[in-house]
């Protein structure tokens, strides 16, 4: 069994963040960081359902997995993503997963095209290449608008993209519970106690699901191999894929795509984390699958 160095979970790794927002007993946390989110215009979120988070496109025979899928008490959709490294069509892929939720509201039976609200909400472990030249803005907030006035045309389809690594308020800087959210999610594994700043029962009931002593040996199994992937997809994409079609830099891409097979990655979610096609993917493990 692993000896971890931290005391508190890594939110980025994929244990992480289910720990935290995907469990039942813990989903006081995904509804107060979502009212903290859209408290503009959302008003308050007073009950969220889990929904099932695998979808087939029967169009494509392709299944799209989200992170987390949840409604609340008015039937509004929330899809939530963690995204750990840059992808170069990320932004395509969470339109793409948009439109689940949309047709899923089609199923009713005499439906007059009404639809309810549906978010998606990207967390980045990255920073955007356009969003490099501004610092200092770690929130995007799309809807569909006018060109010409800027004025929202349609208020119920939103995307928002929060670029986590440009989020570098320190405690005494932390100006709205929003922040304190963001800070939490950004330093959670590199604290050693909660800080003064933080001391509110939302937050408390976070460091405590979030203390990786008070986990079962099958959890620290689980967080522990959730951790190794987290750091070698880290590895690998933030370098090798950035520029990974430049010459001696294809082979480390491959055995990547390699190593995420024998991790037990299907085709799909290969292809989701890679960018690559589904032909290539299949072309390197060797048509196995």
């Amino acid at each position: 069994m692993a000896e971890f160095v931290e005391k508190y979970i890594n939110p980025f790794t994929d244990f992480g963040f289910k720990k935290l927002f995907g469990e039942e007993p813990n989903k006081d946390l995904l509804r107060d960081f979502l009212n903290e989110l859209l408290k503009e215009e959302q008003g308050t979120i007073t009950e969220l359902t889990y929904l099932k988070n695998e979808h087939l496109d029967q169009d494509l025979n392709r299944k799209a997995i989200f992170d987390l899928y949840c409604t609340n008490e008015r039937g509004e959709k929330f899809i939530v993503e963690l995204q750990k490294t840059k992808q170069n069509f990320f932004k395509d892929r969470t339109v793409y997963y948009s439109t689940f939720p949309i047709r899923e509201q089609a199923k009713r039976a005499d439906w007059n095209y009404q639809l309810n609200a549906v978010y998606t909400i990207a967390i980045l472990d990255f920073v955007f290449d356009e969003g490099k030249n501004e610092p200092h803005k770690y929130r995007y907030d799309i809807k569909l608008m006018d060109q010409e006035t800027c004025d929202v045309f349609y208020d119920k389809l939103t995307f928002i993209y929060l670029e986590m690594p440009k989020f570098l308020k320190t405690t005494e800087e932390l100006e709205t519970r929003f922040d304190k959210w963001l800070y939490t999610l950004r330093n959670l594994n590199k604290l050693d106690r909660i800080p003064e700043e933080l001391k509110e029962k939302i937050f408390e009931r976070l460091f405590e699901t979030a203390e990786i002593a008070k986990f079962s040996t099958e959890q620290l199994n689980n967080y522990e191999d959730s951790l190794k992937y987290y750091r070698d997809l880290k590895n690998s994409l933030d370098t090798a894929f950035e520029d990974g079609m430049e010459k001696g830099k294809e082979e480390e891409k491959n055995a990547f795509v390699r190593r995420l097979k024998e991790k037990g990655k299907s085709i799909d979610e290969i292809v989701d984390l890679t960018d690559l096609s589904e032909e290539r993917v299949k072309e390197i493990i060797g048509n196995e699958g």
